[in-house]
């Protein structure tokens, strides 16, 4: 059985408006701004965090061992079977920063937007690089669908993005980046026979093209936001500000004894 470990109000990390501290943001942190700046400075500025989510033990486990198969292919300086079947002439990056880059919990890789004194950061799945030099972005993901996967539901936004911050980390730390990244989709079949105690998948890779020129003003506006000593609006799509919101309206109108 799940236990959510919610936390109280933390008092540590919390942004100080008009310091002269670095303060640290992943990319999770700006994708709750883009979400919802309430949350966001409830998170940021005031210690309240969004409720934990379910862990998802089975998507990390698939984003292991598709690291062990492409670090394989990385050791020996050839290209993936992937990479062969869908026609894209890269290899897997080798750099002795990768492991680092690929960890969020050591800060992955970062950057220090100097106006904002924001330091952003993010751990990216895996890099490859193309025959010109160029380094590709490349992003795992895990789920189990009747159907072909696809990029394209609404939701699935906050993948693009994700993307896209990280292709701007890569090019603010120097490197030339591709603007095509690739998804690497793995989809659970459910349509064997039986499971014999093995979970089989289809493995698509997804090309999207970036666009990261929202990032420079998003990162002003996000320090905008944490300057300010008011709490901003929800987001319109919310649905933890719309919880708030109804559970706050029940309790007035029936206050607990």
């Amino acid at each position: 059985m799940f236990v959510s470990k919610y936390n109280p109000p933390k008092s540590r990390g919390l942004y100080v408006p008009f310091s002269e501290k670095t303060f640290k943001l992943s990319r999770t942190g700006i994708e709750l701004y883009v979400n919802c700046p309430k949350c966001f400075y409830l998170d940021k500025r005031l210690g309240v965090a969004r409720p934990p989510s379910f862990p998802f033990n089975l998507n990390n486990a698939v984003d292991t061992l598709l690291k062990k198969e492409f670090d394989m292919h990385r050791s020996a300086g050839s290209a993936h079977p992937l990479m062969e079947h869908y026609g894209i002439n890269a290899r897997p990056f080798k750099h002795e920063e990768m492991d680092k880059w690929r960890t969020s919990l050591q800060q992955g890789i970062s950057f220090l937007h100097e106006p904002t004194n924001l330091l952003i950061r993010g751990g990216v799945d895996d890099v490859w690089e193309d025959d010109n030099g160029k380094l590709i972005i490349v992003d795992y993901k895990a789920t189990s669908k009747n159907g072909p996967v696809s990029i394209h539901a609404p939701w699935q936004n906050a993948y693009k993005r994700q993307m896209e911050v990280y292709q701007w980390l890569f090019r603010q730390n120097g490197f030339e980046v591709s603007d095509i990244g690739y998804f690497v989709y793995c989809n659970g079949k459910t349509d064997v026979e039986a499971f014999d105690a093995r979970l089989e998948f289809d493995v698509d890779v997804l090309a999207y093209k970036g666009k990261t020129d929202w990032i420079e003003n998003t990162l002003w506006n996000i320090k905008n936001c944490l300057e300010e000593n008011s709490i901003p609006q929800s987001g319109k799509y919310c649905d933890y500000c719309k919880y708030r919101a109804a559970a706050s309206d029940v309790l007035i109108k029936h206050p607990l004894a």
